[in-house]
């Protein structure tokens, strides 16, 4: 006997146009769920191992819908919410990954509700002017407010703004008839990875990218960059661009902007400014002179869904020259005719299909303001700094450095654990944490040793909630250490700790 096929819902309950209520009860439950998740908070995930998470995943039979909602919700929260990782718990210190502001969530409902495309003006109306407008207050914090010329577009990421605003510098070099072959762009040893994944994108190979030298303050040196690019003179090669960075991942160095765009512009090399991070300064009441210089640049990447506490994806490239934004533009009569009366975004979009992700931060600056923003960015670099200073006085925590931003980058050290032992112990203690799921660190690489990093987005969060994680963090490294080489003879002790690890 066959078993029969689940009875679908009706077309009514499918799309919200036909059944309002439907539509209601939908964006009803989902808020519902989300708001029991929240209080069963307390701590940032479960711990969930990859392998049983995966079976779990692959045990669905998605040829047997389960036919409404309310069941779908409930075996989602069993594969997915139960063990997610909630980055507004003050535990969770690993990415760089905020708590939202809960203007941006309302606008995530319209945005996915309405299903507006912003390339083309006819799919889109009032929110093409909508992320125009946006564009444009947020090249005013860049350039000035008196600058004219400027534009930009909103993008999925840093990664896909960094590769826009070199693609921008590639062509702009090629237009001027520099060789494809000897472009080169040079960027400092922090830089974020997606320069050279842009690099290899546009066609111009790993080799292209120069990796400058940094000073003790972790941020590109002006002098070493002088000598890179003088080198490339010599070498008979085209400086296509220098990327600065303001806020590097690790320990959110901020280049110092003003002589690299000095330099930059005496070798006729474009200047890109990677401001993921860094970028919510722009709104900061206090600390917004730490990114002078960026007015200098001819592009900028911004991450709103990093310090200017949106959902992801919110992010954006804005330019100097409106101008340079024609290097993406491609002509399809069925897409973009040329009519002034009605712009279309995609003529300055590596995308076609693009959200309406520009309302997210429309709704928070509508609903809180500017200063909000900033005065949250504001409020988790002081906790950073607050945080170093209880690390730099623990006889078994080593700081790496002050904190540029709000990244605290540090390691467990104690007395009689040293070198690839010390290496392994925090490797181990850094999933210990994620194995309780009681805290989230990341982890990183300093001159070629692990430390670990707290990475604090959090504009709640205070700092005895953090000097708790780490005395998590020392009760669990003490008691790992302990355990790895008690009972056995020295020259064991360092083979028992890699294994463990492994």
């Amino acid at each position: 006997m066959t078993t029969p096929p689940p009875q679908q819902p009706p077309l009514s309950q499918l799309f919200h146009h036909d059944n309002t209520t439907s539509y209601l009860d939908a964006v009803a439950l989902g808020a519902r769920t989300v708001a029991d998740h929240l209080d069963r908070g307390g701590r940032p995930a479960t711990g969930r191992d990859a392998r049983s998470a995966a079976a779990r995943v692959a045990a669905v039979d998605l040829d047997a819908p389960l036919g409404d909602a309310a069941s779908a919700v409930e075996e989602l929260s069993r594969l997915w919410l139960q063990d997610t990782v909630w980055f507004h718990e003050p535990a969770y210190a690993a990415h760089l990954n905020c708590p939202v502001a809960v203007p941006a969530l309302l606008a995530e409902v319209l945005i996915s509700s309405v299903n507006a495309s912003l390339d083309t003006f006819d799919q889109s109306v009032g929110a093409t002017f909508i992320e125009r407008h946006l564009v444009d207050w947020t090249a005013g914090r860049i350039h000035g407010p008196d600058h004219v010329g400027g534009d930009g577009i909103f993008t999925s990421g840093g990664t896909q703004s960094n590769l826009q605003g070199l693609l921008l510098a590639r062509d702009h070099a090629l237009a001027a008839g520099a060789p494809a072959d000897r472009l080169r762009i040079l960027a400092s040893t922090q830089a974020h990875f997606s320069v050279q994944k842009a690099a290899r994108l546009l066609g111009l190979g790993d080799a292209a990218v120069l990796g400058v030298p940094i000073d003790a303050g972790r941020r590109m040196d002006p002098a070493a960059l002088a000598r890179a690019l003088d080198g490339v003179a010599a070498a008979g090669d085209v400086p296509m661009a220098v990327v600065a960075t303001a806020g590097t991942t690790d320990f959110g160095a901020i280049d110092p902007l003003p002589e690299l765009a000095a330099l930059a512009r005496r070798h006729g090399a474009w200047l890109h400014v990677d401001a993921a991070y860094g970028g919510g300064l722009l709104a900061s009441r206090t600390r917004r002179h730490l990114l002078a210089g960026i007015e200098h640049a001819d592009s900028v990447t911004v991450d709103f869904h990093k310090t200017w506490f949106q959902p992801v994806s919110a992010s954006a490239l804005v330019v100097r020259d409106g101008a340079t934004l024609r290097h993406v533009t491609w002509h399809a009569d069925y897409l973009n005719p040329k009519d002034a009366a009605h712009p279309n975004q995609v003529d300055k979009s590596l995308q076609t299909t693009r959200r309406f992700d520009a309302l997210k931060l429309w709704m928070t600056l509508r609903t809180m303001g500017a200063d909000t923003v900033g005065d949250w960015f504001d409020a988790a670099i002081d906790l950073a700094a607050a945080v170093a200073e209880r690390v730099a006085a623990a006889p078994d925590l080593e700081l790496a450095a002050p904190p540029s931003l709000s990244t605290v980058v540090f390691r467990y050290a104690p007395a009689g654990v040293d070198g690839a032992h010390l290496d392994a112990l925090n490797t181990r203690l850094r999933a210990a944490l994620y194995d309780s799921g009681r805290a989230m660190v990341a982890a990183t690489k300093v001159d070629g040793r692990t430390f670990l990093k707290l990475t604090l987005l959090n504009p709640r969060a205070d700092v005895e909630q953090l000097a708790g994680l780490l005395d998590l963090l020392r009760e669990t490294g003490a008691g790992l250490a302990a355990e790895l080489v008690v009972g056995r003879p020295p020259r064991q002790r360092a083979l028992h700790l890699v294994e463990a690890v492994r």
